[in-house]
């Protein structure tokens, strides 16, 4: 990769520092001797000057060094790591201004001890190369990051969503129509739809939807969809033009994430068409409603769901953007899990952890989601009733619910948990569940009217099979010895040994 004036910066900063802490001599030392100011020579440092060619010949002589030698691209073993990272695509696309910072600042937060840093930069890049960790995954956890900040509810966003329903006469709380949008994409933002080519096309029937940039755009939309989601589509396309996004995704799935700005850009319209079909104040409404009721009735999931002419998964996530900010129900997590019908095997795909507790994201490849899980319980269930018979694989059948108090062995956490699953559209034989879980802390007790109704289980879960204590007779769901948890238990009886030996010896 071709350097540019930023890569010249960092690498040259980092080899004037080393010089001179190799010397042993202070800023002003080096200053005096090269005829540069204080300030001047710090900010060389940090990366963020770079001085002309004069003034780097008076450098070189005070660090006696040469000059090739001072403006090479080449730098110590030790600074290796670091001038990968300053050099490579990752400074290029990750989003620092998102979290009010600049390039320069991770420069001068490692500068200070440039050694020490590229090693522990050198661990991290061997991490990354272990479990093949590219930039995109830096981009989606800093996307992550970046809602966390916010509380994943963005008020400028639920502001625009209600000035677009009130310029249209939505003023009633109800979702618009399918066909409504769709209409209003067409005659107000002139797109051309196609509802042909994607659904039989051989490597493309798995994407919801195509962009196709032009004069007029055209929006490939499957349809194989069912009416609800092309809905949501139709108005995640209205978000980027009245949020007056240009650069975003071509397709509904990502195909390679090449920066962070059309990640954000996407999930911004997102959001966007969220609060379009699920209005913010008629949903608080319903919420209240709901989270007032004294008993457990999941009829009235489904009723919501119907209410807004929503998926489980838009109803879900919506939920987690509203309920922090007006129920205050702040430590939660948002897991989206899926299965083959006959399949032993649960994929976790989607997940938003905004609570402590460190729910299955991420955990080992060959270990076994708790299997106590809701989710998983559901999606059981899903494909028993499937196994039946072949209405019950429909997307449009009623989606089934199921609200469970886990209790989070590994952290000593109840959480309430609500999840949904149905089966998915364009997956043909797969079922999809999405859950959402909040901390039963006090806040959550004195909002939530119903967690004490007796219907609710009760459930001891954990993470994996190979990471729960119990035994095999008090959990008749596990599917793999707990091998994770018994080396854990083995390490600490050899330390607690050595301690003993230790004591031993020295009483002795």
């Amino acid at each position: 990769m071709a350097a540019n004036s930023d890569h010249l910066r960092f690498i040259l900063g980092l080899k004037l520092r080393t010089l001179r802490h190799e010397r042993g001599d202070s800023l002003k030392t080096v200053a005096e001797e090269s005829g540069l100011s204080v300030s001047y020579l710090s900010e060389i440092e940090k990366g963020k000057k770079y001085p002309k060619p004069d003034k780097l010949i008076d450098l070189a002589e005070a660090l006696d060094v040469t000059y090739d030698e001072l403006v090479s691209l080449s730098v110590k073993d030790a600074l290796s790591p670091l001038k990968d990272v300053f050099s490579s695509s990752f400074i290029e696309e990750f989003p620092f201004e998102v979290f009010g910072l600049v390039s320069q600042d991770v420069f001068s937060l490692v500068s200070d001890e440039p050694e020490r840093a590229g090693a522990l930069i050198r661990t991290f890049l061997e991490v990354g190369r272990t479990y093949d960790m590219q930039v995109e995954h830096f981009l989606f956890a800093a996307l992550r990051s970046y809602q966390q900040m916010h509380g994943n509810y963005f008020g400028e966003l639920e502001e625009a969503a209600a000035s677009f329903r009130e310029r249209q006469g939505w003023t009633d709380g109800r979702p618009p129509a399918p066909d409504t949008l769709r209409d209003l994409l067409v005659s107000e933002y002139g797109y051309e739809l196609d509802l042909d080519t994607l659904a039989d096309h051989p490597e493309l029937s798995g994407f919801r939807t195509v962009y196709v940039d032009g004069a007029p755009p055209t929006l490939v939309v499957n349809s194989d969809l069912m009416p609800i989601q092309r809905a949501f589509l139709y108005a995640r396309e209205i978000g980027y033009c009245e949020l007056g996004i240009d650069e975003r995704p071509r397709t509904s799935s990502w195909l390679q994430v090449e920066s962070f700005e059309p990640l954000l850009n996407n999930f911004r319209a997102s959001y966007f068409a969220g609060a379009v079909i699920l209005n913010e104040e008629a949903l608080l409404g319903d919420l209240e409603r709901l989270f007032n009721a004294e008993t457990w009735d999941p009829a009235q999931v489904r009723a919501c769901m119907d209410r807004y002419n929503a998926t489980p998964e838009m109803l879900q996530y919506r939920l987690t953007e509203l309920v922090p900010e007006h129920f205050g129900l702040e430590d939660f997590f948002f897991l989206r899990f899926y299965n083959e019908p006959g399949s032993p095997d649960f994929h976790l795909n989607k997940a938003l952890n905004m609570s402590d507790v460190p729910v299955p994201h991420g955990v080992g490849l060959s270990e076994h989601y708790c299997h106590r899980w809701p989710a998983i319980k559901l999606l059981q269930r899903l494909a028993a009733e499937q196994a039946e018979g072949p209405l019950t694989t429909a997307p449009s059948e009623p989606p089934r619910v199921r609200a469970q108090r886990s209790y989070f062995l590994n952290e000593e956490a109840e959480y309430f948990v609500l999840s949904v699953a149905r089966p998915l559209a364009l997956r043909p034989g797969t079922n999809s569940c999405v859950s959402i879980g909040f901390l039963m802390n006090e806040t959550f007790r004195d909002r939530i009217a119903c967690w004490q109704d007796e219907a609710i289980p009760q459930v001891d879960v954990n993470l994996t099979c190979e990471r729960c204590p119990l035994p095999r007779d008090a959990c008749t769901d596990r599917v793999a010895p707990p091998t994770l948890y018994e080396d854990e238990q083995a390490q600490q009886r050899r330390v607690t040994a050595v301690e003993e030996l230790q004591v031993a010896f020295r009483e002795g």
